[in-house]
């Protein structure tokens, strides 16, 4: 991460003051012009529409490690033990949120939960899990779900904190990290099949940076959200450090591109983790921060094929 230095980088300014123990998940609603997010520890969902800066949240029954949007306008929910459906329209007037259970997961492993995910370009939601137990040993894996198949495993090698999962502008790939070893990694992906090839080191994040939530951006950059470090990190199809954000908060979680046009960038930030005085020091830790890169556009939304 050294040839970071030598970058100009771009400032994020706060957008949303959701104080959330541990915002997580961002995406943007094109259709609706909204931003979506999670509160994991709090097991909270939360939406903003920029255009009239109005933000609201729902209790959930459990925690939401990610989340899709679906073609039918329906919320796909990763929340700890399951992959859920929601209609967000018919909850507005509602405080809290009753999911439809859809498919159990890792029901005899008590320590671990969903954690990172992301629809594919071809429509199946992508997630992996986490181990909580604090020795975390590796025994997170990774999922593919649809409609279509159901829950199918991923042949990657086990993790303790699953992140970074996102996809090659042609979806016959993707990128993911355990968060505890520092390395996000790329490998062959067939969205029918479920199949994976032989993964490879994409980039090194050194400590005491920790990759977390990523994104893949119109030029097919890698987006790195990085725990630890306050930043946001682009990363050339090489590998190498192309571009910068700088975050006013020290654990950030993830990333959307957003806006109109797409040119603007999300960014979820947690408190947890922050002794009380780093928490004085950056009093808008867990809030949503926004940052503008010149030159930089995103892609919509892959949504989950519910049809």
């Amino acid at each position: 991460m050294t040839a970071a230095v030598a970058i100009d980088a771009a400032r994020a300014r706060l957008a949303v003051d959701s104080r959330c123990r541990l915002g997580e998940g961002v995406l943007w609603c094109e259709r609706r012009q909204a931003l979506w997010w999670t509160d994991i520890q709090s097991a909270r969902l939360w939406r903003h529409t920029p255009g009239d800066r109005r933000s609201r949240c729902w209790r959930l029954p459990d925690r939401l490690g990610s989340f899709a949007l679906c073609e039918s306008g329906r919320l796909l929910l990763g929340l700890a033990k399951g992959v859920y459906s929601i209609d967000p329209s018919a909850a507005e007037d509602l405080d809290a949120l009753t999911p439809t259970l859809l498919a159990p997961v890792e029901a005899d492993q008590p320590t671990l939960r969903i954690n990172d995910g992301r629809c594919d370009r071809s429509g199946n939601f992508v997630f992996g899990t986490l181990n909580e137990d604090p020795r975390r040993a590796p025994i997170g894996r990774f999922y593919q779900y649809s409609c279509r198949h159901g829950l199918r495993p991923l042949a990657l090698p086990g993790v303790a904190i699953a992140n970074s999962l996102c996809f090659d502008l042609d979806g016959r790939a993707l990128y993911y990290c355990d968060s505890r070893q520092g390395r996000i990694m790329h490998a062959a992906y067939d969205a029918d099949s479920a199949r994976v090839g032989a993964p490879e080191l994409f980039a090194e994040v050194q400590a005491p940076a920790s990759p977390d939530g990523a994104a893949v951006d119109s030029e097919g950059r890698v987006w790195s959200a990085q725990w630890g470090v306050g930043r946001v990190v682009g990363y050339g199809h090489d590998g190498r450090v192309e571009r910068v954000v700088e975050v006013p908060a020290s654990n950030v979680s993830c990333l959307s591109f957003a806006g109109a046009a797409l040119d603007e960038i999300y960014i979820t930030t947690a408190r947890e983790e922050l002794d009380d005085a780093q928490r004085r020091a950056q009093p808008d830790a867990g809030g949503v921060f926004r940052a503008s890169v010149p030159g930089v556009r995103g892609l919509a939304e892959a949504r989950f094929d519910d049809r």
